[in-house]
Formats: C-alpha cells, sequence, structure tokens
C-alpha cells in the first residue's frame, strides 16, 4: 500500500510538471501573433516574432565557426529561443522605432515574471535566468547572441531590397549607431561581410 501511495504521488508530481510545461508551451504560441517591422526575404509580409527567433537560433547553428572560442553554441541557441518570449505581452520594440527604452525594459521583465513563472519552479528559474544572460549582454555566449539577434534584421534587409528602413527612414549612419557596435562585438567578421552591402544598398539610392 505504502509503495501504491509512493507511486500515486510521483505520478501526480509528474503530471503537475506537465500540466505547467504545456501551459507554458501553449502561451509560447502567441508569439507567433506578434508582427515585427522586418519584412520576409521575399517582402511578401512582415515576420513575426517566433519566426524571428527559430531564424537566429537557425544562424547560430549554422554561423557557429563565427563565434569565438569558448562559446557554447548549445546556450547561444537557447537564449535565441527564449530571448522574445516577453514580446507577448510587451510587443515588439523595433530598433529604428522611437519607444521609452525605461519603460519597455520594465514591461519586458514583467512579461518574463509571468511567462517564465508558468514553468515548474527550478525550470522557470533556468530559463529566466537565461533571459536575463541574454539582457547583460556580459557573458561571451551572450554577446555571440546579441550579435547575431543585431545581425539577421538587416540580413532580410538587404534580402527585400531596405526592409523596413525606407519605412522608418534609416539612415546609413544610424546602422553603423545602433546595429555595428553588437555585431562587431560578438562576431565582426560578420559586420565585415554585410558593411560593405549595407553602403552599397544606400549609395545605390544616391544617399
Amino acid at each position: 500500500m505504502a509503495g501504491g501511495l509512493c507511486g500515486e504521488g510521483k505520478g501526480r508530481r509528474v503530471s503537475d510538471q506537465l500540466d505547467r510545461q504545456m501551459a507554458f508551451l501553449l502561451e509560447a504560441d502567441r508569439l507567433k501573433s506578434v508582427s515585427r517591422a522586418s519584412y520576409l526575404a521575399d517582402r511578401s509580409r512582415h515576420e513575426n516574432s517566433a519566426e524571428h527567433s527559430w531564424h537566429i537560433a537557425l544562424f547560430a547553428l549554422t554561423l557557429a565557426d563565427q563565434a569565438p572560442d569558448g562559446v557554447d553554441i548549445s546556450r547561444v541557441i537557447a537564449m535565441l529561443l527564449l530571448h522574445d518570449l516577453v514580446e507577448i505581452d510587451a510587443g515588439d520594440a523595433p530598433i529604428h522605432g522611437a519607444q521609452d527604452v525605461i519603460a519597455m525594459a520594465a514591461k519586458e521583465a514583467a512579461a518574463a515574471d509571468r511567462i517564465f513563472g508558468l514553468l515548474p519552479q527550478d525550470q522557470g528559474q533556468d530559463f529566466r535566468a537565461l533571459w536575463d544572460e541574454f539582457e547583460a549582454a556580459e557573458t561571451p555566449d551572450a554577446v555571440f547572441a546579441k550579435a547575431l539577434d543585431r545581425f539577421q534584421p538587416p540580413v532580410l534587409n538587404l534580402a527585400s531590397d531596405g526592409g523596413s528602413w525606407p519605412n522608418y527612414n534609416v539612415t546609413e549612419a544610424q546602422i553603423e549607431a545602433r546595429v555595428a557596435p553588437k555585431v562587431l562585438r560578438g562576431a565582426p567578421a560578420l559586420w565585415a561581410w554585410i558593411a560593405p552591402k549595407i553602403s552599397a544598398w544606400f549609395a545605390a539610392r544616391g544617399e
């Protein structure tokens, strides 16, 4: 009898854990409805934040050879899959848009509390720690993850004839100020590859 009760208790714990994990996974599905400023490469529509997260995780896997020594690509991929979940509550904040940075940071922190709080406690704390690490961008893994997060949008913009740049009246100087530093810090060869292409696009427009 005691063994049976013990088994029932374990079964309930597993069931409760799965309930919370599934609640988190179903909540994450809402990220598919958060539209971003960037267009798809074929310019058929805007990408959503879930697509963005998947795409930069694939960037990390594909461009792992660009990571500095000591970077753990599996942790980078985990960060990139998690980093934009807060946009379910906070929405997207386009890098070339106008927003209150302090207010947005507060909204995102509150969203992280709620969304990662859906998980079992230990797992929620682990995921939140990865999100915090990405936001702080101090560890080698987070610095590389941030570089890829900044690198992917201009790749799409160039593929879609400027993408969202004309919508926001973006200048080459703004890209150099807002995008280049983070890419250069984590993956300098990627900036060296894309910078001439950005310059050529603006030069072709006479800018």
